[in-house]
């Protein structure tokens, strides 16, 4: 990254009282985990998604989506945090971040040391599963090892509703109290930084230009050029690690 942008960036956390981090796939695609939708390479050049009616509806389209489950899982398991998961979690350890707002579904920057209530998940987690009547929480393991055996479809003990990964598929609902708590932490931020999210993603890719109009500004950190770039303070197309990890900025004096 040139001299210059780093020098941006830092000045405006600095100079910041309340910034939030928006990611995207873009950061855990440096721990190996691949996106949904780059051609060749995403999840979705392979298999197209299974729509989450269709996943109610159908026994069959509930067995293949743990089918797909059981093919990613060892990469999403064995993935761990990178360089800009880690500068993340020290931004908001020394207190220069208040809130992430992730895209993201690996549970990646919890696992870094960004503390759970810090952590908004607009997509879920696909690290453990939920009852989708009554909402009883089960972890991903016993249900994966059940359905490898003989393809037993879990359900839950409690009700009995139909249970799947803790993430929001492909046409369900995004989650309220998640959407309301982005939107508040948004509203209240004076410095957003969007890091590794193409932002082509409604309604979460909204939360950025949100941002920017309640007078904030909007840093973008991404590989490549993304729709919201001539809406930016400052655009950075580069590597997120080393950009991160080249800031050097120290605690924030209370």
């Amino acid at each position: 990254m040139p001299q210059n942008s780093s020098n941006q960036l830092a000045e405006l956390l600095s100079q910041s009282h309340n910034t939030v981090i928006f990611t995207g796939a873009g950061i855990s695609t440096e721990s190996g985990i691949p996106d949904f939708r780059s051609p060749g390479t995403g999840i979705w050049t392979e298999n197209q998604p299974i729509d989450f009616s269709e996943f109610m509806a159908s026994e069959e389209a509930r067995k293949e989506t743990w089918r797909r489950k059981l093919k990613i899982d060892p990469v999403m398991s064995a993935a761990e945090p990178n360089a800009g998961h880690m500068a993340i979690a020290q931004l908001v350890q020394v207190g220069h971040v208040s809130t992430i707002i992730t895209q993201n579904i690996d549970g990646l920057h919890q696992t870094s040391g960004v503390p759970e209530v810090q952590v908004i998940e607009l997509h879920g987690n696909t690290t453990y599963c939920v009852c989708l009547d009554c909402g009883t929480r089960y972890e991903l393991q016993p249900i994966m090892q059940a359905f490898e055996a003989d393809e037993s479809l879990p359900l839950c003990q409690d009700c009995n509703g139909i249970v799947k990964t803790a993430t929001i598929s492909f046409g369900q609902p995004m989650p309220i109290a998640e959407m309301e708590r982005a939107k508040e932490a948004t509203l209240q931020s004076d410095l957003f930084i969007s890091i590794g999210s193409s932002l082509v993603v409604y309604p979460a890719a909204g939360f950025p230009l949100l941002a920017k109009q309640n007078n904030a500004k909007l840093v973008i950190l991404n590989r490549e050029p993304t729709q919201l770039d001539a809406e930016a303070d400052l655009v950075i197309h580069d590597e997120i690690g080393p950009t991160l990890n080249n800031l050097n900025l120290g605690a924030r004096a209370n």
